[in-house]
């Protein structure tokens, strides 16, 4: 990699500290650049995309199959409910009379 301020500042640094004045630095030459306008290219996407949409057949409706039901299964829901000991209210204070 060539690190031209690198180079450009100790050259600086090296003509002050000799005494003399820094040779001066040519300026790059700007890069043209080709200005696209892009209203004009956003209009002729728009106007491709519905030529080629306008062209075509219609569109064709299938019937969806049926969904298959499913059993649920109960028995060993049930026997879990019955293992599990209802909760006593223990926790309670009396009411004061």
């Amino acid at each position: 990699m060539h690190d031209e301020y690198r180079q450009a500042l100790e050259k600086l640094i090296e003509a002050k500290a000799a005494g003399t004045r820094p040779e001066p630095v040519e300026a790059p030459e700007p890069a043209s650049a080709e200005v696209v306008d892009l209203m004009a290219m956003l209009e002729k996407s728009v106007s491709e995309a519905k030529a080629s949409r306008s062209g075509g057949a219609d569109a064709s409706v299938h019937d969806l199959p049926t969904a298959k039901k499913t059993t649920k299964k109960t028995a060993a829901k049930e026997a879990v409910d019955k293992a599990v000991p209802a909760k006593k209210s223990a926790d309670r204070k009396p009411r004061s009379p």
